[in-house]
């Protein structure tokens, strides 16, 4: 027979796992910039978690955290390796996230293509003790279990990420409707092919990335550029259904085709202007675009 006491351990080692869960998946998330791999990093937490009497842990929620920073790390490695082999500019994979999400400015700002992309130049200790810190608000004492550092090394990890990332970080975040006049300017542009229309919205220094990985057209390098990125836009098909979305917290446009999704674009905004454009084409990158994927810090 099952000892009870057993299943009752089980039961609320489940439910712990279960009511932090999306958290466990953003901080993965978060850390490797790649839905998958963080789905990865939840089976393998998991795992080790389903090992654990739950009544000998104290603080939960920081368990769990640790174990998945712990894993994430370990792929973050394996990711890097894949990532110096990949075909031209690698982006995160993208999310589509609820509206609640752009309306938690820090969360929003955490996932956002353009602070993902700032994570990515940062070492994984740093990126792990960043990301716990500023995002999460753990205490140093936490991280350091977590990246198996002193508290002492791991404040001045953390100064020094927080200065690396405040010299890279987006600039300035633009209002609601602000976004929303330069979405709607945007997508109308596009879907008219007005060369000049796309010029007026974008930002003279803007910059265009292309995610095909290999696998579908796209371009090998960044495209800088008022005219060179309103050129490349101003050649996609009037006919093409664009979608309006919210991707990591940024005001994007789907690409559909034939129904099917071909690409996905986030939106940088400032100041009235588009001042980034990442598009992920890479098919295997956009099976998270079907149904929202719940953020939480």
């Amino acid at each position: 027979m099952n000892d009870p006491t057993e299943n009752d351990a089980m039961r609320e080692g489940t439910g712990a796992f279960v009511a932090h869960r999306n958290l466990l998946f953003t901080v993965a998330y978060e850390l490797l910039g790649s839905a998958a791999d963080a789905e990865d990093v939840l089976q393998e937490t998991w795992l080790r978690w389903a090992r654990v009497d739950p009544g000998t842990v104290r603080d939960r929620r920081a368990y769990l955290v640790r174990i998945t920073t712990r894993q994430a790390l370990t792929h973050l490695r394996t990711l890097g390796r894949r990532k110096e082999s990949y075909l031209g500019p690698w982006l995160p994979e993208p999310l589509l996230t609820a509206p609640d999400v752009a309306e938690d400015a820090e969360l929003a700002d955490s996932v956002s293509m353009a602070m993902l992309l700032v994570l990515e130049t940062l070492g994984p200790a740093e990126r792990a003790v960043f990301v716990l810190r500023e995002v999460f608000e753990l205490a140093y004492e936490e991280i350091a279990e977590a990246v198996d550092r002193t508290p002492a090394a791991v404040r001045q990890i953390a100064h020094r990420a927080r200065a690396h990332v405040a010299a890279r970080r987006p600039r300035g975040v633009a209002s609601a409707a602000e976004t929303r006049r330069t979405v709607d300017a945007f997508r109308r542009a596009v879907e008219t092919g007005d060369l000049q229309r796309l010029l007026d919205v974008l930002a003279p220094d803007v910059v265009l990335l292309t995610d095909g990985g290999g696998v579908v057209r796209a371009a090998l390098e960044p495209v800088v550029g008022a005219e060179r990125v309103a050129g490349v836009l101003s050649r996609i098909a009037a006919t093409t259904a664009l979608q309006p979305a919210r991707v990591n917290g940024d005001p994007a446009l789907i690409v559909r085709i034939g129904g099917e999704i071909d690409t996905v674009m986030a939106l940088r905004i400032d100041e009235g202007l588009v001042t980034g454009l990442y598009a992920v084409r890479n098919p295997e990158k956009l099976s998270y675009l079907e149904r929202e994927t719940t953020l939480t810090r």
